[in-house]
């Protein structure tokens, strides 16, 4: 068993359409060909592939929630979930965070695309109002609060999915 985690997946071939992406998951082959496109939500995907990590939040002063001044979203929404209005997108400068939950996965089921074992975790981060979802890199044991910091697949290592962030401990 190697140190670091690996993923079993390949990078999936890209349309774009106007701003948005269309992705090809040939997940059961070419006659089982899914198509999916992100939409309004392509800058956060491309944004991973460059190493950068988006959010969104509400700069609606009207928002009856965020009143103008919310809080990033991440994985991102295209519209605030109170007021309805078209979320602003914003880079996270140094994406760092603690290990908020974790689940440690040692079996997976069908088309898991991270070899197993592996931490799936939880992480909280400073301005940032939802958890972030994702795998910890690592296979070190790890406990609820330990610092983390993401990391991304980029250039040909991108798979064009959300398993281009990863985290590592710091």
């Amino acid at each position: 068993m190697s140190e670091k985690v690996k993923l079993n997946t390949t990078p999936s071939k890209i349309d774009v359409k106007g701003d948005a992406w269309i992705l090809h998951f040939p997940r059961f082959g070419e006659e089982g060909m899914h198509y999916h496109t992100y939409g309004l939500l392509t800058p956060y995907f491309k944004g991973l592939t460059e190493g950068k990590l988006l959010g969104t939040k509400c700069t609606n002063p009207k928002c009856p929630v965020y009143h103008g001044k919310g809080e990033l979203w991440i994985p991102p929404r295209a519209d605030c979930p109170d007021c309805h209005s078209r979320m602003v997108w914003e880079q996270v400068k140094d994406p760092k965070g603690y290990v908020y939950a974790y689940t440690y996965v040692e079996r997976g089921g069908t088309g898991l695309e991270i070899e197993t074992p592996y931490y799936q975790i939880d992480v909280k981060m400073d301005g940032v109002c939802s958890i972030v979802k994702g795998y910890l890199i690592d296979r070190k044991p790890i406990k609820i609060g330990d610092k983390v910091k993401a990391g991304f697949l980029t250039g040909d290592k991108a798979t064009h999915t959300n398993l281009d962030v990863y985290w590592e401990l710091i």
